[in-house]
């Protein structure tokens, strides 16, 4: 989700997520000496909290969502989950509007997100981003209806409400076709990626907006209604947004790192079939 990461939408899927146990909140010499690796450089207030807490808005599958027993889950949720597995703390997930996770970490409501962010420029002044993957923006249109994102002046596209896509994609291609003297792109915004990639399903919009791993998972739940567009561009970093200067940025860097050596971090993308997304390397404000 850019400024947000909502896109070309397709259908949606769920799939339930196992949750990860942590450690206690001793606040003991001695549980502070056991820990080792990335838990050994969580901060002393988090680590005698017992507690990593997550702002998030389940609304794009399959990075995070409700499934249909109404439980949190997807890709982004168990990376979460697996994160503060590796630092011996209990993940909480307190559910807001997307808008509000970046504030909300500022203020210190939340320890961090955990929401599909694009790292950019714009997010740094506000938040530090630990990277963990990278993906673009790709487009979806009606299965036999070719659409092209470059050539795309006069169709009406939806995307989710509050994401880079509807505030800042959308916006400059439409500004392109109207300084070049060409009709406006319409921006159709939807509350979730569900309605905006229906929206194209039932013809109330020509194309979907939203970033490559909800649009091609929206695609393949499509039964064959929806057809990936163009090609897939605008390529971030997704980020974990953290407090500027907070030293939770060392341990967050150091877990991940574990979890691609050990095999776990391309298991859960490969689980979910995102694995296309995958990095190498964990960066900070990479984006």
């Amino acid at each position: 989700m850019a400024i947000g990461t909502r896109g070309l939408g397709l259908a949606t899927a769920l799939i339930v997520l196992a949750s990860l146990s942590a450690c206690g909140s001793g606040t003991s010499a001695s549980s502070t000496s056991s820990a080792s690796g990335a838990a050994a450089l969580v901060p002393e207030d988090v680590r005698a909290s017992g507690v990593l807490t997550f702002g998030v808005e389940p609304l794009g599958s399959p990075n995070e969502f409700l499934d249909a027993q109404g439980n949190l889950v997807g890709w982004d949720i168990e990376i979460a989950q697996a994160i503060a597995a590796k630092l011996n703390l209990k993940p909480e997930f307190e559910q807001t509007r997307f808008i509000d996770v970046i504030p909300g970490v500022v203020s210190g409501k939340y320890d961090l997100g955990v929401n599909s962010f694009f790292d950019t420029k714009e997010r740094q002044t506000q938040v530090d981003m630990v990277d963990y993957y990278r993906a673009g923006i790709q487009w979806a249109s009606r299965a036999g209806i070719s659409v092209d994102p470059n050539n795309a002046c006069g169709l009406t596209v939806a995307a989710q409400t509050d994401t880079y896509q509807a505030l800042v994609d959308l916006p400059a291609k439409s500004k392109a076709c109207t300084d070049a003297g060409k009709p406006a792109i319409g921006v159709i915004e939807f509350v979730t990626q569900e309605e905006a990639a229906a929206a194209v399903v039932s013809g109330s919009a020509d194309a979907y907006s939203c970033d490559l791993p909800i649009t091609a998972y929206a695609v393949a739940q499509s039964n064959g209604k929806l057809q990936l567009a163009g090609d897939v561009y605008s390529i971030f970093f997704y980020g974990l947004p953290i407090p500027k200067g907070s030293p939770l940025a060392a341990p967050l860097k150091a877990a991940l790192e574990e979890m691609i050596a050990d095999g776990t971090y391309i298991a859960i993308l490969k689980k979910w079939n995102v694995e296309a997304g995958a990095v190498s390397e964990i960066s900070v404000n990479g984006g």
